[in-house]
C-alpha cells in the first residue's frame, strides 16, 4: 500500500508511534503465516489472509463508501500492481515455509534497495552517490545473510530474494499510481483481486490437520494483522511526513528478530546478524537522503 500525501508535520511523534505499531503488526503476520504453513499450504494460508481482509474492508467501509471504493483512474495499472502483490505474497510466504523469520524478513527489505536502483532508469529520479552507496552497502548486508556454506536452505533464500524483485516491482507500481489513485481504494483492489486468485487455487490446497479452536483464531487473525497493519501505517502518514517517517520503517527487522527468538527459539548465527546490522544501516540511510520515505517505506503484503 503507498503511503497517502501528506502537507504539514503535525504530530511527529505520533506518526512514528502508529507506524510502530503497523511494523508489529506486520511482523505479527508473518509470524503467524511461518507457523501455520507448517501444517497447511501457501496458497490456503494466503486465501484465507486475503479473504478476511477484504471481509473487514467491505462490513467498515462499504457502508459510508458504497461503490467509490473499486473506482480507479488507471484500472489496468492497479490490476498489475495488485497481481504482482499476489506473487509477493505467495513467494514470500514459501520463504517463511523454508528459513527463520528474522532472516526472511531481513532478505525482503532488499526490495527499497532495488526501488532505489531502478529509480533512475525507470521512473527518471536522480539518486545520488550517497544513496548509492547505501544500496551497495546493503546488498553487501543481504550477502552476508544469504552467503554460501550459511545454514540456511537455498531454496528458501532464493525464494526471499525473488519476493523482494517482486516487491520492488510492487513498490515502483505504487510509486507510479500514487498521485492519481486513493489508497483505501488501492488496498481494497488488492483484497478483492488477492481473494479471487488464492480462491481459484483453493481446490488443489485443501489440505491440512482438522482446524481447532486456537488454529481457526490463527487463520482469522491473518486478516486482522494485515488490514489493522495497513490501516495503522496509512494513519502514520496523515500524522507526519514521509521522509521522518521511513527509517522506522526498518524497526520491522527488530520486531521480526523479537518474535522470531520468542516464539521459534531462532537466534541469528554472527555473520547473519552482522549482514541485518549493515541491512538495516544502509536502509536508513537511504531513506534518509533520499527524502522519499512514503514509497520505500511500503513494505508488503
Amino acid at each position: 500500500m503507498t503511503a497517502p500525501a501528506v502537507t504539514r508535520a503535525s504530530r511527529p511523534l505520533r506518526g512514528a508511534a502508529l507506524l510502530a505499531g503497523a511494523l508489529l503488526l506486520f511482523a505479527c503476520l508473518d509470524a503467524t503465516v511461518k507457523h501455520l504453513t507448517a501444517e497447511y499450504p501457501v496458497p490456503l494460508v494466503a486465501s484465507v489472509r486475503y479473504a478476511v481482509q477484504l471481509l473487514l474492508m467491505t462490513a467498515l467501509l462499504a457502508p459510508s463508501r458504497g461503490r467509490s471504493m473499486l473506482v480507479t483512474q488507471r484500472p489496468w495499472l492497479v490490476a498489475a500492481r495488485s497481481l504482482t502483490l499476489v506473487l509477493l505474497t505467495l513467494l514470500m510466504n514459501s520463504a517463511l515455509q523454508r528459513l527463520p523469520l528474522a532472516e526472511a524478513t531481513a532478505l525482503s527489505f532488499a526490495a527499497p534497495l532495488l526501488v532505489v536502483l531502478l529509480a533512475q532508469p525507470l521512473l527518471r529520479e536522480q539518486v545520488g552517490w550517497l544513496r548509492g552507496a547505501g544500496v551497495l552497502a546493503g546488498f553487501v548486508g543481504v550477502l552476508l545473510i544469504a552467503r554460501p556454506g550459511g545454514n540456511l536452505d537455498p531454496l528458501g533464500v532464493t525464494l526471499a530474494l525473488l519476493a523482494a524483485g517482486s516487491n520492488a516491482a510492487y513498490q515502483l507500481l505504487s510509486r507510479l499510481l500514487s498521485g492519481t489513485e486513493r489508497p483505501v481504494n488501492l488496498l481494497y483492489s488488492s483484497a478483492l483481486i488477492g481473494t479471487l486468485c488464492f480462491g481459484l487455487m483453493l481446490p488443489w490446497f485443501l489440505s491440512g490437520p482438522p482446524l481447532t479452536p486456537l488454529r481457526a483464531a490463527l487463520f482469522l487473525s491473518l486478516g486482522i494483522t494485515g488490514g489493522g497493519g495497513h490501516l495503522l501505517f496509512t494513519l502514520a502518514f496523515r500524522e507526519a511526513p514521509a521522509s521522518f517517517l521511513a527509517p522506522i520503517s526498518y524497526l520491522q527487522l527488530v520486531w521480526a528478530a523479537l518474535l522470531g527468538l520468542l516464539i521459534f527459539g531462532h537466534v541469528p548465527d554472527p555473520l547473519a546478524l552482522t549482514g541485518m546490522g549493515i541491512l538495516l544501516a544502509a536502509g536508513v540511510s537511504v531513506a534518509a537522503f533520499g527524502g522519499r520515505g512514503k514509497e520505500e517505506a511500503d513494505s508488503r503484503k
